[in-house]
């Protein structure tokens, strides 16, 4: 069994360098809710020094809140910002000779394209005018991942190793009880019964059938970095790889 492990990078972090020795796939901030020019070349040039998979993490314009802010915005506008973004990291990417292989909207942005299909289709057009090689990462079952299949694109389809689910599949909000689940036993638990057995259980107690292609790995908890550590040993027993191919 292979498991894909993913972290964001470039978003302030401290453990952004010892992670990618853990993790096989990287989310680069693109500039929009976190990072610039510089810290998006040092996180692709940390990349290639331990051999993690290049990804865009592009968001809404939304630097005073982190990309979490919900917006309305023209898919037309959202097209156009999704060009802006990826195709600075896929320049800076191929200016250290590595090439750009996924693509995974940040924070809200993520969240809307998960249940807007105009929206997921704006993601899913930008990702493939720029290079249709590209893999979308999307929630798992989600209208992302529909509007990249549309497309004719390649999808990776993720999970997460701290967040509470719904009955339907989609992630707790933030702004409500459940959303992040602090007990790392739980947690553990929880992306191994995923991995292995294709479910999760929801806030409400109900299981939902989730496809883990990839665990997001969030790399600006407090204990981060141990997680990630004890994340990877769990996988080890359990006889799980992880590569990003």
């Amino acid at each position: 069994m292979k498991i894909d492990l993913n972290t964001d990078l470039g978003e302030g972090g401290d453990s952004d360098r010892a992670l990618l020795q853990l993790v096989s796939s990287a989310n680069i901030a693109c500039g929009f809710h976190a990072g610039d020019a510089q810290t998006m070349l040092q996180s692709v040039r940390w990349a290639k020094e331990f051999g993690v998979a290049i990804g865009a993490h592009p968001s809404f314009p939304d630097r005073e809140n982190f990309g979490r802010t919900a917006m309305q915005l023209p898919p037309e506008t959202v097209y156009a910002q999704m060009i802006y973004q990826i195709g600075a990291l896929k320049s800076l990417a191929e200016s250290e000779g590595e090439r750009l292989a996924h693509v995974k909207p940040h924070g809200m942005l993520y969240n809307q394209a998960a249940v807007e299909a105009p929206l997921a289709d704006a993601i899913a057009r930008a990702v493939k005018a720029i290079d249709a090689d590209l893999i979308l990462v999307g929630l798992a079952g989600s209208e992302s991942i529909r509007a990249a299949a549309r497309h004719g694109l390649r999808t990776r389809e993720e999970v997460f190793a701290d967040r509470g689910y719904l009955s339907s599949g989609a992630l707790v909000p933030r702004s409500q009880p459940g959303a992040m689940i602090e007990e790392e036993a739980r947690a553990m638990q929880q992306t191994l019964t995923m991995v292995k057995e294709g479910r999760v259980k929801s806030v409400s107690g109900e299981w939902v059938a989730v496809n883990a292609q990839t665990v997001c790995l969030h790399g600006d908890g407090a204990h981060a970095l141990l997680f990630a550590e004890r994340l990877r040993d769990l996988f080890a027993a359990e006889q799980i790889a992880v590569a990003s191919t």
